[in-house]
């Protein structure tokens, strides 16, 4: 071969790699801009999931609470049970 022929050989080999670099390049950048945004909507995901996890807490009742209240209502039932224990007797004591 004569050296004309290996320079346009070695210009187009060198336009190649350019080319595949360049390409590789703005393939990398893509994919780095994507990587980012994924990273910003899992950080936004994250803090409203927290959010909702302090608002469910917030507004659910805990099982002391509701162990309490079911104490209490007992209580009140077992009071209007008696006081109508009371009054059916003292009804057949009329009787």
């Amino acid at each position: 071969m004569d050296g004309f022929v290996i320079t346009i050989l070695l210009a187009v080999w060198n336009l190649l790699i350019t080319i595949v670099i360049g390409l590789t390049a703005v393939v990398h950048k893509q994919y780095k801009e994507r990587m980012k945004e994924q990273g910003d909507e899992l950080a936004r995901v994250t803090i409203l999931i927290n959010k909702t996890r302090e608002e469910i807490a917030r507004e659910t009742a805990t099982k002391a609470e509701v162990e309490r209240v079911t104490d209490h209502i007992d209580q009140r039932f077992n009071r209007l049970e008696t006081k109508i224990d009371q009054l059916i007797e003292s009804h057949r004591r009329v009787l």
